[in-house]
């Protein structure tokens, strides 16, 4: 005998929904949210004077000769930094109540893609400018010339780089970076650093391919904006057209060749930023690994004052925050995401800007920020902007090679 339950009759049960969830995704960025941001950069290129020498003469005895000082000018070139949404123009009708979705899908989809573009834009304030994600070994782990399958090499991994539904473009020994080659990546998994990707364009079959793969993020090969990992590791070459020198270079540049971290090697990297540019950093940048050793060392520091007459007590385990005692005060110390496992920087914001051509934000020249495709029923919308990113390498420092 067949009972009138849940299974049988189905059809006739609503469905109750609950409030759209949290994102479950890390979408937070200290140091983006600290720096400056300027939105008047117009012309060919701004160009900002940097003395990097005293002026005149000095001496005694005698009149000293005078001599000038060296000034040079550092070089700002605007990067385009997008991020885009299409949204059908059916699913927007259905969804333009409470009663047909959780919430308006055209308000929906331009908030996800602003997080989006802030989220690459961290990845590259702290990458090197060349828009790449990560070095794959030199063997493909396995799929298909349609699904390969890759393993990221452990010296360029960085799992913040990776999410699911990107969209990325690969140049290797023998299939050349193309426009034309485009992958999805359909799955990340950190603990083997493998990535599975799925072909959305283009014919290049990377299971024949032997050497290493160098994954950039789509069409952003050598476009990125500047960011710390080149500007603050640079000893040769040039950064924004001045080159890379004693007054010209990050201050504080420590190899610590797999040590550990200590309040020792913050406190020499601290000093030799001040001792060198005469300035002191405000904030302190380390991997989420870093921040978790550092309040390991610390540990062992904490005092407890009792009550004795309190009833009850209870033991704490752990800090809230650190904050790291310098010569101008306390600075405060934040995990972040894209900074690389065996990495801290030592910043000063004063000295880290981005400069923004006018009207970044949501291209609305038409009149509207929805915009109708030619060829579908559908509307599209683009967020973003031309700027760079200006780092003054003398103001920071960087630790890197620290034991993970």
């Amino acid at each position: 005998m067949a009972s009138f339950n849940l299974t049988s009759a189905s059809n006739l049960f609503k469905i109750k929904y609950g409030k759209l969830a949290e994102n479950v995704y890390n979408s937070a960025n200290v140091l983006l949210g600290r720096c400056k941001k300027e939105f008047s950069f117009v012309g060919k290129r701004m160009d900002i004077a940097v003395p990097t020498s005293f002026s005149g003469g000095v001496g005694s005895g005698s009149l000293p000769i005078a001599n000038s000082a060296a000034i040079e000018d550092a070089v700002i070139q605007a990067k385009k930094m997008y991020a885009v949404g299409q949204v059908d123009r059916e699913a927007i009708k259905a969804a333009s109540s409470s009663e047909g979705a959780f919430l308006e899908l055209t308000k929906f989809s331009t908030q996800k893609a602003v997080e989006s573009w802030m989220r690459n834009m961290s990845r590259s304030l702290f990458n090197d400018g060349t828009g790449k994600l990560g070095v794959s070994t030199a063997v493909v782990a396995g799929g298909s010339a349609a699904s390969p399958t890759i393993v990221i090499s452990a010296a360029t991994w960085k799992e913040a780089n990776w999410e699911e539904k990107d969209y990325v473009m690969i140049d290797s020994a023998a299939n050349a970076y193309s426009t034309s080659n485009i992958w999805e990546v359909v799955s990340v998994a950190p603990a083997t650093r493998t990535i599975t990707l799925s072909r959305i364009s283009g014919s290049v079959d990377l299971t024949g391919d032997s050497g290493a793969k160098t994954v950039y993020m789509q069409y952003s090969k050598d476009s990125d904006p500047s960011g710390l990992k080149g500007v603050l590791d640079a000893t040769s070459g040039t950064q924004y057209s001045i080159t890379v020198g004693r007054r010209w270079q990050a201050s504080s540049q420590i190899a610590a060749g797999g040590a550990g971290i200590t309040p020792d090697v913050l406190n020499q990297a601290m000093m030799e930023i001040q001792r060198k540019c005469g300035k002191v950093p405000n904030l302190i940048i380390t991997s989420f690994t870093q921040f978790r050793k550092l309040l390991n060392v610390l540990e062992d520091q904490k005092q407890y004052l009792l009550d004795p007459r309190a009833q009850d007590l209870v033991g704490k385990i752990s800090f809230k925050g650190i904050e790291f005692m310098s010569a101008a005060g306390p600075v405060g110390i934040f995990p972040e995401r894209f900074c690389e496992d065996d990495r801290v920087y030592l910043l000063n914001d004063n000295f880290i800007s981005i400069h923004h051509r006018p009207d970044f934000g949501f291209f609305d020249d038409d009149g509207t920020v929805f915009l109708r495709d030619a060829s579908s029923d559908s509307y599209s919308f683009r967020y973003g902007g031309y700027l760079e990113s200006y780092i003054v390498p003398p103001m920071h420092g960087v630790i890197s090679g620290l034991a993970t």
